[in-house]
């Protein structure tokens, strides 16, 4: 049953050729026999049972949506209600959420199965996995490698078949750079498609949920739950939300493909570049049409973003005090003593480096300097990518300049670390949708192919992504000892 698509396993579950709590409980068990991966930080074993059930009794009587009864986890950055959601934090450890986020409501009504919380960065900084409070999580392609951050839980759990499909977040490549690491599909949304209520911050202009599946007609169905207005998101967007399973088998013939010249430059692994080469070429199979644009301000991405980035994180995070919750430390001398120790203590190394570079260039000194630079740099960007899209329907190249690095390679190395999201971050700072599809691998590691669109072209992303998953089999390849 785990290697079934969504698709697959609602038509199973409608023809009674197993129930719900049956499925539940054969993803249950290989959560438990596959925990040396850490993909999990909790694992909701009675809530998940108790909602298989309620799922089973919705499918016998003939209401049940496309995923009802169907096994999924969230990352743990989502607000679940009575469970913990650590956003991979000392500081939040002992957090029960008193509520659930918008996510995970929409899939609470579409009678999903929720199998536990997944592992993740801390606070979603970083591009490994390695900053979790609970430890690194592990690559099933290659154990002794990591699966890529901050939403490296997702993407291992889906790899490895512990789950059917996933939640993730992309602030600055989340989704896309561990998709890519582990060989699985996920999408980025335009931001605002999703809602960010009860999504714990990290940087509020750049943070956006999105799905995580094997395949972009998994993804498709994962965003129809996940996607709409929310009027408790000041930033949700109100625009309809499509079908987006209804294009994916339209034709590619004619699309407009365009190459920003400089991803493809000299920070480009070879094998990498010819292995994203190949699978351009199998566009061009599909009839599409390939053509260089060129953005010359994308060099200017990662200082931008790491400025923007650290300064909204420095804001969001000053909440984390060991006043109103989670972590405090122990008999404080004064409030100053309270604040300077719980957050000392509970904070990782990445997270309070991220709020000092922040609070910097967000101080009265330095603000037009840097934040106020970041910004207009942003816009420089932003118009970039309408130029270039004004003449093509897609923009494709890496997701990353390498497959995944070994545990511990880059850890001290905070500029080597950021330099792993130097495709996917001009993305977030643009606001795009831009997703991951498997295009090959390099010395047994997988390749992630990333297309980019413009605002609110999901349904065109997963129609580009399904086509090539058609046309090719690398979506289908399974770790070896996951089968």
């Amino acid at each position: 049953m785990h290697n079934l698509t969504l698709s697959e396993l609602a038509a199973g579950l409608r023809s009674q050729q197993f129930s719900s709590v049956e499925l539940t409980q054969a993803f249950l068990s290989r959560i438990h026999q596959h925990q040396d991966l850490n993909a999990f930080i909790s694992v909701s074993e009675d809530t998940a049972l108790q909602q298989a059930q309620a799922a089973d009794q919705l499918i016998a009587g003939g209401n049940a949506g496309p995923l009802a009864g169907i096994p999924i986890a969230q990352k743990d950055i989502f607000c679940t209600l009575g469970v913990k959601t650590s956003c991979g934090s000392k500081m939040l450890d002992n957090f029960i959420a008193p509520y659930n986020a918008t996510v995970v409501e929409h899939f609470n009504q579409a009678g999903a199965v929720m199998l536990g919380k997944l592992n993740m960065d801390e606070f979603a900084m970083g591009s490994s996995n390695e900053n979790s409070f609970y430890g690194p999580v592990r690559n099933p392609w290659a154990t002794d490698s990591v699966p890529g951050g901050s939403s490296g839980g997702s993407a291992a759990a889906v790899a490895a078949r512990l789950a059917p499909a996933v939640t993730g977040t992309d602030t600055g490549g989340s989704i896309r750079q561990p998709a890519a690491f582990c060989g699985i599909t996920g999408l980025k949304p335009t931001y605002g498609r999703v809602s960010r209520y009860g999504m714990i911050a990290y940087a509020s202009s750049l943070d956006q949920g999105g799905p995580m599946a094997r395949s972009a007609e998994d993804a498709a169905l994962l965003l129809q739950t996940m996607a709409g207005f929310d009027t408790k998101d000041s930033t949700s967007v109100d625009q309809p939300v499509p079908n987006y399973s209804a294009g994916l088998n339209d034709s590619l013939q004619g699309l407009k493909i365009g190459l920003p010249k400089q991803f493809f430059s000299a920070g480009l692994d070879n094998q990498m570049a010819a292995t994203i080469q190949a699978a351009i070429e199998e566009y061009r199979k599909l009839g599409a049409e390939i053509q260089e644009v060129d953005m010359p301000n994308l060099e200017l991405a990662i200082p931008a973003y790491y400025v923007i980035a650290s300064a909204e994180c420095s804001s969001n995070l000053s909440r984390y005090d060991g006043v109103r919750f989670g972590y405090r430390c122990q008999n404080p001398q004064d409030l100053a003593d309270l604040y300077t120790r719980s957050r000392g203590e509970a904070f990782g190394a990445e997270v309070k480096r991220r709020i000092l570079m922040g609070t910097y260039a967000l101080s009265a000194g330095y603000y037009d300097a840097y934040y106020l630079k970041a910004q207009q740099v942003r816009r420089l960007i932003s118009d970039d990518f309408k130029r270039a899209l004004s003449g093509v329907d897609v923009l494709m190249g890496p997701v990353t300049p390498g497959t995944a690095f070994r545990i511990g390679e880059k850890t001290d190395d905070p500029i080597q670390m950021y330099l792993e999201d130097i495709y996917t971050i001009a993305i977030n700072l643009a606001g795009l949708p831009a997703m991951s599809i498997p295009a090959g691998f390099i010395d047994g590691k997988p390749v992630g192919l990333q297309v980019i669109g413009n605002y609110f072209s999901e349904a065109k992303l997963l129609n580009v992504g399904h086509r090539y998953q058609q046309a090719t089999d690398w979506h289908l390849q399974v770790p070896k000892g996951f089968e």
